[in-house]
């Protein structure tokens, strides 16, 4: 599989995995919980089991989300996490991480497309992740999982970043992680790049019809200026 670079008018970013270091930050923290049973697991290090059980709660996490979207209740549930977080219930938040090489990337690649965010996080939670960073200027539109009236899978937040950004959904590349990611760029019509620094396989990536698969995401500008974008 290959990019059409033709085609490509505006790039659009999942977050999780994608942008953020989400995934070995779950590990860190699970493995950090499980170190009071560390005896239980060879070597001492729990570390290895941590991964392979945030691996495995990807597609689960996945279907879950789906099933909120699908009855409708999961604007219902980021506005509550909104609420928590606004009185400070959750604990003082863990700052992001980001993905090595990814502020780079977006550099090279800004003057050249407008840029979007297609995140399934709340409102509150991907501002913060922008903000810590200061990467909010450098986004033409942020559509979270409150911005639409589904969220991914569906494509209505990808064909709502692409009116914003004044291309068609055919002129877009959906940049992420997961087989939603590439689910919902196939569905509104977009290009799609799966990449393995986050929580997804290449067989799977491959299955769900990802155009190209990249190591990580810090390797688009080089994917893109080598295709002759």
């Amino acid at each position: 599989m290959s990019l059409d670079s033709t085609r490509i008018r505006a790039l659009c970013f999942d977050i999780d995995g994608t942008l953020s270091d989400t995934d070995d930050q779950f590990v860190r923290k699970l493995a950090r919980r499980l170190s009071l049973v560390k005896f239980l697991f060879p070597h001492g290090d729990p570390r290895p089991f941590a991964r392979r059980l945030v691996m495995a709660t990807e597609t689960p996490g996945n279907r879950f989300l789906a099933l909120t979207d699908r009855l409708g209740i999961d604007s219902t549930l980021a506005r509550l996490g909104d609420f928590i977080y606004r009185l400070g219930l959750g604990g003082d938040p863990e700052p992001f991480l980001l993905i090595p090489g990814v502020r780079k990337m977006l550099g090279l690649l800004r003057p050249r497309y407008p840029l979007s965010i297609v995140t399934a996080r709340g409102e509150r939670t991907t501002q913060r992740f922008l903000d810590q960073f200061e990467l909010s200027s450098g986004f033409m539109c942020v559509a979270s999982s409150q911005t639409c009236r589904h969220t991914k899978p569906y494509p209505d937040p990808i064909l709502w970043s692409a009116a914003q950004m004044g291309v068609s959904p055919e002129q877009c590349l959906m940049i992420g992680d997961t087989t939603i990611d590439v689910r919902a760029g196939k569905a509104a019509g977009a290009q799609t790049v799966g990449v393995l620094c986050g929580f997804g396989e290449e067989g799977e990536l491959r299955a769900a019809g990802a155009d190209v698969i990249l190591h990580s995401t810090a390797a688009l500008a080089e994917a893109l200026m080598h295709n002759g974008s």
